[in-house]
C-alpha cells in the first residue's frame, strides 16, 4: 500500500439516473457496496477514466432487474489517499500475504475457501482476500487503506488472436469516502 501514484484521478460511477441526480443535489450519498463477490471489496465503486464502461455497467445492471432502471453516470474526483493499488508490485506482494492468512485461517477453522466465479463479477474469492487485507491493517494498527485499485481484463478479445478485451478497465472501491473531493455531472454516454 502507497501513496505513490497520481493522488487525483477522475472516477465515474454507474448508477441509476433518480439515484444520480440526488447524489449530485446533495440529497443523497453515493452508497458503498458490500457484497461479499466484490472484486476490490467493500466500497463505493468507480472506473478510473472510463465513463463509457460505467454506463456499459449500469445497462448491465439495469438488464439483471439489479435496481437500475434508467442507467446513468456521475462523476468523481477521487484523491487515492493509501492506496492498495494492485498494478504495483509491492501490493501485490500484500494481496498474496493477506491470501496466505486467510488460507491458514479457514484451514485451521475446517473452512473451505470461497470460491470465485461462474459469472465474471461474482468475484468471492478476491473479496474474502481483500476484506482480510484490511482486517490485518486493523490489527497491526497500520493506517487504513483508503482506496483499492485494479486492472480488469474482461470480455470477449477485440480482434482475432488479441489479448486486448473489449471490457478492459481500471476500477476504484473507495473504501474512505473523504477521498471522493468533488462530485460533477457527466455528458451522459449515447448522448453526443
Amino acid at each position: 500500500m502507497h501513496r505513490l501514484s497520481t493522488s487525483f484521478v477522475f472516477g465515474y460511477h454507474g448508477c441509476d439516473r433518480k439515484v444520480g441526480e440526488r447524489i449530485l443535489a446533495g440529497q443523497a450519498d453515493l452508497q458503498p457496496s458490500e457484497n461479499d463477490y466484490d472484486w476490490l471489496g467493500p466500497g463505493v465503486y468507480f472506473w478510473e477514466a472510463n465513463p463509457e464502461r460505467a454506463y456499459q455497467f449500469a445497462v448491465e445492471k439495469s438488464k439483471r432487474k439489479q435496481g437500475i432502471v434508467e442507467p446513468y453516470v456521475l462523476g468523481a474526483v477521487i484523491d487515492l489517499g493509501y492506496c492498495l493499488d494492485l498494478t504495483t508490485k509491492d501490493s501485490l506482494d500484500d494481496l498474496r500475504d493477506a491470501h496466505q492468512s486467510l488460507m491458514a485461517s479457514l484451514q485451521s477453522d475446517g473452512a473451505a475457501p470461497p470460491r470465485n466465479g461462474p459469472q465474471p463479477w461474482m468475484r468471492f474469492l478476491d473479496c474474502a482476500v481483500i476484506r482480510r487485507f484490511h482486517a490485518i491493517l486493523e490489527d497491526s494498527n497500520s493506517p487504513a487503506a483508503d482506496t483499492v485499485r485494479g486492472i480488469f481484463q474482461e470480455g470477449a478479445p477485440i480482434y482475432f488472436g488479441s489479448a486486448f478485451r473489449e471490457k478492459t478497465h481500471i476500477q476504484i472501491a473507495v473504501v474512505n469516502a473523504d477521498c471522493i473531493k468533488a462530485k460533477f455531472r457527466v455528458t451522459q454516454p449515447g448522448t453526443d
